[in-house]
């Protein structure tokens, strides 16, 4: 008889908490909706958009939901996380008249079965203080504080603040917890994934660092070493390198994707390729799990991305 009053104890107890997400559900897809964006021309699929993403953590900032053509709440989707949300679709709507070809390419490859079905979460810096969003924060405590006391942010200013651990916070407790609820998506770290560009290569190193559990895999594209404006006697690129030292997770669960040209920007970091070679190695990484490819002759444009975007798409949600 005990036995069966405990079931029955259990039982209720099931019920009352789906209820009590069920309305919690409901509650917050009332306060945060997508609505679809038509200013925006794709080659394919769709867009919704928050146009002021509410959070504790972070100053708001539109964030973009990307979905493919045959979006169905049939089917369970894999997630990409993206930095620089703006510049991802369409090169009319960018201060820069480039884009990352997003679409064509996540339509292509689904469209070849040559990757899983995916959507794309982008997040929309705010260029004010992107550099502060997007800089490892912890990295900075690697630093001498002699030295750290001097350093300029990217404006010349000696007092700022680095926001980076609490932009995870918000991908991490605001953001993914939302797009959990309002898409058919899978919410493992197996199948969650995080992309960037430049600083943002930085920040998604960052994220599957600090957050080893949430994230199974990073691209990191034309990556940021030198951390800032390039300078000499700079005291970035070690301060990162110690900080992927102890906190880059042992190969094993994750899948890590490094790339840089030899142009523009992107000339100033060949030189880190052994570094990020000799981390990669020192933390149990091979070719299966890991890649730090050379693009001969590209630089630090959109232009240059969207041309190879195909690689660490491929490398992360490939079949």
């Amino acid at each position: 008889m005990k036995y069966w009053s405990l079931l029955i104890v259990i039982a209720c107890f099931a019920s009352c908490k789906k209820h009590e997400k069920e309305v919690q559900v409901a509650e917050t897809n009332d306060m945060i909706n997508f609505q679809q964006v038509k200013a925006i021309e794709l080659s394919s699929g769709s867009l919704y958009r928050v146009d002021n993403f509410p959070s504790k953590f972070i100053s708001p900032r539109p964030v973009d939901v990307w979905l493919p053509e045959n979006y169905t709440s049939n089917n369970t989707y894999d997630v990409l996380y993206m930095h620089d949300g703006q510049m991802l679709f369409d090169a009319e709507t960018t201060w820069n008249k480039q884009e990352w070809k997003v679409d064509e390419w996540a339509s292509r490859l689904m469209g070849e079965s040559a990757t899983r079905d995916f959507i794309v979460v982008a997040i929309h810096n705010i260029s004010e203080i992107r550099w502060q969003d997007l800089f490892p924060e912890k990295a900075f405590g690697f630093i001498d504080k002699t030295v750290r006391d001097s350093i300029q942010d990217i404006s010349g200013n000696t007092d700022f603040k680095l926001n980076g651990d609490a932009y995870l916070k918000f991908i991490v407790d605001e953001l993914k917890p939302m797009i959990d609820l309002t898409y058919s998506v899978h919410s493992d770290k197996e199948h969650t994934f995080i992309m960037g560009s430049s600083m943002g290569g930085l920040m998604s190193m960052y994220a599957i660092s600090e957050y080893p559990q949430v994230f199974g895999g990073a691209a990191c594209i034309s990556t940021h070493w030198v951390g800032a404006k390039p300078m000499g006697n700079n005291p970035f690129p070690d301060a990162i390198f110690s900080y992927m030292d102890e906190k880059l997770p042992n190969a094993g669960a994750h899948k890590l994707y490094f790339d840089y040209g030899d142009q523009t920007l992107d000339a100033h970091y060949p030189q880190y390729a052994p570094k990020v070679d000799a981390i990669l190695k020192r933390k149990g990484y091979t070719n299966f799990d890991s890649r730090n490819v050379f693009f001969e002759g590209t630089d630090h444009s959109e232009n240059s991305w969207n041309q190879r975007l195909d690689q660490p798409l491929m490398f992360l949600l490939g079949k």
